[in-house]
C-alpha cells in the first residue's frame, strides 16, 4: 500500500493492506507528521478515518516496543463525552486485535505485543480506578474530569510516561471552559512526564480557523496542520407535512386527523390545530422505511416528549430516548439495542453528536434547526459514517422562524460553511481551580506557575496583577468572616513565592472540580441500593411524590421514595408516566449564522420564483418552500420589509391588554441581542422611562411598556457603538445572567464547595449562597469572580465586538432602520412575543415598578416594632444562647483547631486572641500550641500586637484593620499587600465581633477594643440601621440593651424552638408508658382531697367508663378512695358530669368537668331529629321547668310505664343533653336489675 510512513512496523503493514485499499487523504498526509513526532492537528470530515490516523502510529510503536522501561500510560486520549470514550475503546479492539493476528500470522507473534487500552471515566468502579493505579494500561481513554481527578490522586505517577495525548473532537473543547480547564491539566501532565513534552494531537471534523484550534491545542508549542477537510458528502432536505404552517389541520401529505387510541376520531382532531400532529406521522413513515434512524432534537424535554408521543402512535416500543440525564449503563443498552437491529430509532440531544461510530444509522432526522452549521454537521455524520460514505438526513422544522433558520443551516452544510470559534481568555475560576489542585500535588513557587500559563493559549497573556488577585483571594485576602467561602485554599510566603496547598484544600478541588455547573439535579436510581438510571430536575422532583409514575428514556418508572439526594423508583411496565422537564439554556446562533440568515432573505427576496429557486437549490421540498415564501410575503405586507442582514425593524403594536410592544426585529441572534437590550435598557433608565419587560431571542428584542403615557423614540433603541460597552457593563450587574454565571464562576472558583463526593447540592441553595457572596464581593472592586463574571458576559456569553459592529454600521448607514406601527404582530414579531409569555407566565407576577414602590414603602421600623423584635429576653433560651457562642468562638465540641491552618482560619474568623484564649480553642496542650504559634509567626501568617492592655495574635490579613481602625502598633515586615488602608476598619471589627458573640453590651465590645463606649456606641447604632446590627433585650440573663447581629440571632431562635420541639417530640412507646403511669400518679399511694383535685385536672373532660371510674382508676390514683368524694363535690356544685355513649344496659362512658370550666370546655349538644317522642316530651319539660327531682318529672311527664321513662329519661343522659347534680343516678343504674326488659326464650 503507498503513503505509509517507513517507520511502520511489518505487522501494521500486513494489516493495512489486507483492510484497506489505501490510506486516505487524513492519514496519508498525517502519519508522516506524526511519525516524526510532531504536534499535529488533524481536520476531516466525520467517517474519514481520523482516529485511526492519530492512533496507529503509537499503536505500533508500542506494540513492537520491549518491555523495558516499566509499567505506565503511553498513550493519553482525551474525549469530551464518556460515550465516545467507550466507542473508542471498542474501535480500538479492530486494529490491536487486527495486527496481532497478522504479527502472528507473517512473524510467529513475536514482533507485535497488542497495548492494554483501560477507560477511566466518572462510572469507573473503586476497584477499576485501583486496578489502573497498580498496573497501568499502555493507552488510557478518558474524559477531561476524569483527567483531573487522575491528577489530583496518587494514580498521577501512571502519567509520567506518557508520550502521546490525542484530544478528540476538540472544536467542541475549545471555545469553553471546559478545555480551558483541560489545558492547564494538559499542562500539569506535561510537568509530570519523565521524557520530556508529550506530543499532542488534535481531531476535528469541522474546526475553524484551524490556527486557532492549533493554537490552544499547542499553546507556544508549534503545531503542524492536517487539513483534509472538502464540502461534506450528505443528501439533506428541509421537510414540512404540511401545506400551511399556520394551519396545520387545513391537510397535507398525512392525515392530521386520525383516530383517537380509543378508536374515537376526538384525539386526532384535537392535535389537529398543532403542527406536531402532522410532524409525527412523517416520521414515523420514515423510521419504518428505514432499518435505524437517529432523531435529533435540541432538548432533554423534547426528547422524552417525542419519542412517548412516537410510540403511543406506533401502538409498540419503536424508539427509545437518548439524552445526557439517562445513566451511562442505560444509553450503552439504548446504542446497542439500535446497533442489533433491536430497536428501530433513538431519540437524542447533542448526547450522540460528537463522534459517536454508528455505522448501521442509515438515516438522520433532524426536529427543528441544530441552530449551528457545525453542530448540524456532526449530527449527520452519524449516518453514513465510513469512508467514502454519504450521510442522508431530513430536516424537520418547528415553525416558520425555525424553517427560515433549517434552511440557511442546510445551506451552510452542504458548503460545509462551518462557523467560527473563540478560545477564552483568562478565565480567573478555572484559573483559581486549578492553582489550587497544582498546589495540592506540590508546594510550587510563582515563577514556576507563570511558566505553566505561559504555555497555554487561554492564559499567555494573562496580566500579573490578575494572577497574583487569585493568589490573594484563595490566600485569604478578602475577609472570610462574613462568608465561609472566602477561607483561605493556599498559603502564599510573599518574600519567597512559594505557595504551598492548605489542609483539605486538596480534597475540596477534588469533590468541586471541573467546570460543568451542578445544576442539583437528583440522581435516579432503581431501587434503594440499585444502579443509577438518569436524573432529574429539582423542580420536577419537588412537583412529584410518591406513587408517581415518571418516563424516562422513554421507559416508565413508579417512584417508591423521594430523598434528600435522589429518587428511588421501580419499573411501571405499560403504564402512562408523567413526562420530565429540565432546565436548561439552548444554543445561541452565532453572528456568523445571523448574517447568513439576513443576506438569504435578502437575496430570496430579489428571486422572480422563488419557489422553485428554494425547491431546485436549497433541498426543500414543495410544502417547505411554499411555507417560507408565504412566510417572508406575510412579513412584508405586515410592515412594509423584512429584516436583513443590511436592515433592521423597530415594530410597534398593542397587546391583548392595551400596553405598548415595541420589538426590534434582526437576524443577528441572542448573542447580539442579549447586551443590546440591556444597553437600551440602561438608556431608558438614564433618561427616568419606565422599566420594561424586556425579552431576547435569536430574532429580536421585545419590550413590553405597562401603561406608558408615551414612548421611546427610535434613537434610543440604537446606542451609539462608543458608548454601547458602558451602558451594558452599568445594567449587567443587576442582570439574572450574572446572578447565574456569578454563581457557577464561584463555584468553579472553589467558593461554594461541594462537601460529599456524589452528593446533590439544591439549586436554592447553591443561589443563597451565591447572593450571599455576591454581597461581600461587590464591596471589593478587584475581587477576582466579579471581574471573571464581567469577562464572562462580555466575552464568552455576548458577542460584543459583533454588536459594535453592527451598531456601527447602523450609523453609517450600511444598516438601514425602519420604524413601523402595525395593528397587531407581524408573523416575525410572533415568535418574540411567544417568547415573552413563556418568560412570564410564571413569574414577575407584579410589574417591576409597582415591586419597587411596594418594598420602597416598607417601613422597616415599624414592621420591627409590630412584630416585636425588640423584646426576645422571656423567649430566648439561656442555655441555647451559651452553646451558640461558644460554637462560634471555636470551643465547642468538635470546633477547636487541631492544626496551624486551622489555628490561622480561628484567628481570621474570631479576630485578636491572647494566648491563653487560643488556648481554650485549641485541641492539643501549651507546648503543642506555643509550637503552631511560632510556626505560623515564622512564616507570617500570623503577628502579635498589644490592644487593650493585653497581647494577642491576630492573622496577618487584619493587619490594616487593627493598624486603621484601632490605633495598633504592627510588627515589622508584614507584605505590603496587608498594609493597604481598609474602608470602615473599625465597622469591620465590630461586625466581626457581633458575628461571633451571641449578644452583647456596648461596654462589652468597647473593653474587647480598648475603646470608650461613647465612641462604640454611635457605630453600633449606625450599623443597626443599616440592618447590620439588631437592637433590643435577648439575653434573659442580662438587665439593659443589647445589640445582636442578625444571623446569630436567627441561629439562636433555631436553637431555642429546637429545644423546646425535643421537650414535646415523640418518645417510644415504653418511654411513653413509663411517663404517662408516673405523670397520672398510678399507685402513688397519696390519699386525700387534694390528691383527687389533681386527678381531676388530669382526667377532665376524657370520656370514661363510670364502672372502671369507681372500681379501678381513682382507687390507682388516689389512696382510701371512696364514691361519697365525688358525690360531695357534685352535690356542692363544684363537679358536672355529661354522659358520653352507653356500655351495655349498666355501664356507659360519662366525662367529668369542673362547674365553672364547663362552657368554654364543652360545646351544648344538638338536638337529634331522630330523637324519640317520649325523650322529647321529657326534654321540653325540664326545658320549661328547669332542674327537677325524679318524682316530679314523673307526675308531668306521662309515660307507659318506669321503665319507659327511664329509658327516654337515659337517652337524653347519653345524648348529653341532661345531668344530674350527684353520681347516685348512674351508680344506681350500674347496681338495677334489668327488670323491665321482656323476658324471653334465648335465641
Amino acid at each position: 500500500m503507498k503513503g505509509l510512513p517507513e517507520s511502520f512496523g511489518p505487522a501494521t503493514r500486513a494489516w493495512l493492506e489486507a483492510r484497506f485499499d489505501a490510506p486516505t487523504p487524513v492519514q496519508e498526509r498525517g502519519w508522516p507528521i506524526l511519525a516524526a513526532r510532531q504536534h499535529a492537528l488533524l481536520v476531516a470530515p466525520t467517517g474519514s478515518g481520523k482516529t485511526l490516523a492519530a492512533f496507529l502510529e503509537a499503536i505500533d510503536r508500542l506494540g513492537r516496543r520491549s518491555e523495558e522501561g516499566g509499567p505506565g500510560v503511553r498513550v493519553l486520549y482525551v474525549s469530551p463525552l464518556k460515550a465516545l470514550v467507550h466507542d473508542i475503546e471498542r474501535n480500538l479492539r479492530h486494529p490491536l486485535e487486527g495486527i496481532g493476528a497478522a504479527s502472528e500470522a507473517i512473524l510467529g507473534g513475536a514482533v507485535f505485543r497488542p497495548p492494554r487500552v483501560a477507560i477511566r471515566t466518572g462510572d469507573s468502579t473503586p476497584k477499576e480506578r485501583r486496578q489502573q493505579a497498580r498496573n497501568p494500561a499502555e493507552i488510557l481513554v478518558t474524559t477531561p474530569e476524569s483527567l483531573y481527578l487522575i491528577l489530583g490522586s496518587r494514580q498521577r505517577e501512571t502519567l509520567r510516561s506518557v508520550e502521546t495525548v490525542i484530544i478528540d473532537e476538540i472544536h467542541s473543547l475549545a471555545p469553553t471552559k471546559r478545555g480551558v480547564h483541560l489545558a492547564l491539566s494538559l499542562e500539569r501532565v506535561s510537568r509530570l512526564c519523565r521524557s520530556g513534552d508529550p506530543q499532542r494531537i488534535g481531531l476535528s471534523a469541522t474546526a475553524r480557523p484551524t490556527a486557532e484550534i492549533a493554537r490552544f491545542l499547542g499553546g507556544d508549542r508549534e503545531v503542524e496542520i492536517v487539513d483534509a477537510s472538502r464540502p461534506p458528502d450528505l443528501v439533506l432536505s428541509v421537510s414540512v407535512p404540511v401545506p400551511d404552517m399556520t394551519r396545520p389541520g387545513a391537510g397535507g401529505r398525512n392525515d392530521v386527523r386520525r383516530e383517537g387510541t380509543d378508536g374515537s376520531p376526538a384525539a386526532g382532531e384535537a392535535e389537529a390545530t398543532s403542527l406536531w400532529s402532522a410532524i409525527h406521522p412523517e416520521l414515523l413513515d420514515r423510521i419504518r422505511a428505514s432499518r435505524s434512524s437517529i432523531l435529533f432534537v435540541n432538548s432533554r424535554g423534547l426528547c422524552e416528549r417525542l419519542a412517548d408521543r412516537l410510540n403511543e402512535l406506533a401502538g409498540e416500543p419503536l424508539v427509545r430516548a437518548h439524552h445526557g440525564s439517562l445513566a451511562h449503563d442505560k444509553r450503552r443498552e439504548i446504542e446497542g439495542a439500535l446497533a442489533r437491529g433491536g430497536l428501530r430509532a433513538i431519540v437524542a440531544t447533542s448526547s450522540l453528536e460528537l463522534g459517536i461510530d454508528m455505522q448501521t444509522v442509515e438515516q438522520v432526522l433532524l426536529v427543528e434547526s441544530p441552530g449551528a452549521v457545525a453542530r448540524g454537521l456532526q449530527r449527520i455524520g452519524r449516518a453514513g459514517h465510513a469512508v467514502g460514505a454519504t450521510s442522508v438526513g431530513v430536516l424537520f422544522p418547528k415553525h416558520r422562524a425555525d424553517l427560515l433558520e433549517s434552511t440557511v443551516v442546510a445551506r451552510g452544510m452542504r458548503e460545509g460553511a462551518v462557523e467560527a470559534i473563540r478560545i477564552p481568555e483568562n478565565a480567573l475560576d478555572v484559573l483559581a481551580q486549578q492553582l489550587v489542585a497544582l498546589a495540592a500535588e506540590e508546594p510550587i513557587c510563582l515563577g514556576e506557575i507563570e511558566t505553566i500559563l505561559a504555555r497555554t493559549a487561554s492564559y499567555a497573556k494573562l496580566d500579573r496583577r490578575l494572577l497574583r488577585s487569585v493568589l490573594d483571594m484563595l490566600a485569604g485576602r478578602y475577609p472570610s468572616t462574613e462568608f465561609a467561602g472566602l477561607r483561605p485554599r493556599l498559603i502564599w510566603d510573599r518574600e519567597s513565592d512559594r505557595i504551598e496547598a492548605r489542609e483539605g484544600a486538596g480534597r475540596i478541588a477534588l469533590l468541586s472540580g471541573g467546570t460543568i455547573p451542578d445544576r442539583g439535579q437528583y440522581a435516579v436510581h432503581l431501587g434503594v441500593e440499585g444502579p443509577r438510571i438518569g436524573e432529574l430536575d429539582e423542580e420536577m422532583v419537588h412537583e412529584s411524590k410518591a406513587g408517581d409514575v415518571v418516563t424516562l428514556g422513554a421507559s416508565s418508572w413508579r417512584i417508591l421514595e423521594i430523598t434528600r439526594d435522589r429518587v428511588v423508583v421501580a419499573p411501571a411496565p405499560g403504564e402512562a408516566g408523567r413526562l420530565p422537564f429540565w432546565h436548561g439554556d439552548g444554543p445561541a446562533r452565532p453572528l456568523e449564522l445571523g448574517r447568513a440568515i439576513g443576506r438569504f432573505i435578502r437575496e430570496l427576496r430579489e428571486v422572480e420564483d422563488p419557489e422553485d429557486e428554494l425547491v431546485r437549490h436549497s433541498g426543500l421540498d414543495e410544502h417547505a418552500a411554499r411555507n417560507l415564501v408565504a412566510y417572508l410575503e406575510d412579513q412584508c405586507a405586515a410592515t412594509g420589509s423584512c429584516p436583513s442582514d443590511e436592515g433592521i425593524l423597530i415594530e410597534r403594536f398593542r397587546d391583548e391588554l392595551g400596553d405598548w410592544r415595541i420589538g426590534l426585529l434582526s437576524p443577528f441572534g441572542s448573542r447580539i441581542h442579549a447586551p443590546w437590550a440591556l444597553a437600551i435598557s440602561a438608556r431608558l433608565a438614564r433618561r427616568g422611562d419606565a422599566d420594561p419587560q424586556t425579552t431576547w431571542t435569536d430574532d429580536g428584542i421585545l419590550f413590553r411598556f405597562a401603561d406608558a403615557d408615551r414612548l421611546p423614540t427610535t434613537d434610543l433603541f440604537l446606542p451609539p457603538p462608543e458608548e454601547v460597552e458602558e451602558l451594558v457593563i452599568d445594567r449587567l450587574e443587576g442582570s439574572s445572567l450574572f446572578a447565574a454565571r456569578f454563581r457557577e464562576n464561584a463555584a468553579r472558583a472553589l467558593l461554594l464547595p461541594r462537601w460529599r463526593p456524589g452528593g446533590r447540592m439544591p439549586l436554592w441553595v447553591q443561589r443563597l449562597r451565591a447572593q450571599n457572596l455576591h454581597a461581600v464581593a461587590k464591596r471589593f472592586p478587584d475581587f477576582p469572580i466579579m471581574l471573571e463574571t464581567y469577562r464572562d458576559c462580555l466575552q464568552d456569553v455576548f458577542d460584543m465586538p459583533g454588536l459594535v459592529e453592527i451598531l456601527a454600521g447602523i450609523r453609517s448607514r450600511e444598516i438601514s432602520v425602519e420604524d413601523v406601527e402595525t395593528s397587531s404582530p407581524s408573523p416575525f414579531a410572533r415568535s418574540l412575543v411567544f417568547a415573552h409569555t413563556a418568560d412570564y407566565l410564571y413569574q414577575q407576577d407584579l410589574p417591576a415598578a409597582e415591586r419597587r414602590t411596594q418594598a420602597l414603602g416598607l417601613d422597616k421600623a415599624m414592621l420591627r416594632e409590630l412584630l416585636g423584635t425588640d423584646a426576645h429576653r422571656d423567649l430566648l433560651d439561656a442555655r441555647v444562647i451559651d452553646g451558640i457562642e461558644a460554637q462560634l468562638q471555636g470551643r465547642g465540641d468538635g470546633r477547636r483547631a487541631g492544626h496551624s491552618d486551622a489555628l490561622h482560619d480561628l484567628l481570621r474568623r474570631i479576630g485578636d486572641l491572647t494566648r491563653e484564649e487560643l488556648l481554650e480553642r485549641f485541641e492539643g496542650d501549651a507546648g503543642a500550641l506555643a509550637r503552631e504559634c511560632a510556626m505560623l509567626g515564622r512564616t507570617g501568617r500570623i503577628v502579635s500586637i498589644d490592644i487593650a492592655g493585653r497581647s494577642a495574635f491576630i492573622a496577618v490579613e487584619d493587619a490594616a484593620f487593627y493598624r486603621d481602625g484601632l490605633g495598633v502598633g504592627l510588627p515589622r515586615g508584614i507584605p505590603h499587600a496587608f498594609l493597604e488602608s481598609r474602608e470602615a476598619p473599625l465597622e469591620e471589627l465590630l461586625i466581626r465581633f457581633a458575628r461571633t458573640h451571641g449578644p452583647f453590651t456596648t461596654q462589652a465590645v468597647a473593653d474587647r477594643f480598648g475603646l470608650p463606649p461613647g465612641r462604640v456606641e454611635p457605630m453600633l447604632s449606625a450599623l443597626a440601621r443599616q440592618d447590620r446590627l439588631l437592637a433590643g433585650e435577648f439575653d434573659p440573663r442580662g438587665s439593659e440593651g443589647e445589640w445582636c447581629e442578625p444571623t446569630v440571632l436567627r441561629r439562636i431562635k433555631r436553637g431555642t424552638l429546637e429545644r423546646l420541639r425535643k421537650e414535646i417530640s415523640p418518645v417510644p412507646s415504653d418511654v411513653s408508658c413509663r411517663f404517662q403511669i408516673a405523670w397520672h400518679g398510678v399507685g402513688c399511694g397519696r390519699p386525700g382531697d387534694a390528691r383527687l383535685e389533681e386527678v381531676i385536672d388530669q382526667l377532665e373532660g376524657l370520656p370514661l367508663s363510670f364502672v372502671e371510674l369507681e372500681r379501678s382508676i381513682l382507687p390507682a390514683r388516689v389512696a382510701n378512695y371512696r364514691p361519697q368524694m365525688l358525690d360531695e363535690r357534685g352535690a356542692s356544685g363544684e363537679l358536672v358530669w355529661v354522659g358520653c355513649h352507653p356500655l351495655g344496659g349498666k355501664d356507659g362512658r360519662i366525662a367529668i368537668y369542673r362547674r365553672d370550666r364547663i362552657a368554654s370546655l364543652l360545646e351544648p349538644a344538638p338536638i337529634p331529629p331522630d330523637l324519640a317522642p317520649a325523650s322529647r316530651v321529657l326534654l321540653e319539660s325540664l326545658e320549661e321547668r328547669g332542674a327537677s327531682f325524679h318524682a316530679d318529672l314523673v307526675k308531668n311527664v306521662p309515660a307507659r310505664s318506669e321503665g319507659a321513662f327511664l329509658d327516654a329519661l337515659w337517652e337524653l343522659v347519653w345524648r348529653g343533653l341532661v345531668t344530674n347534680d350527684t353520681f347516685a343516678p348512674i351508680r344506681a343504674r350500674a347496681l338495677r336489675s334489668p327488670a323491665h326488659r321482656r323476658r324471653g326464650r334465648r335465641v
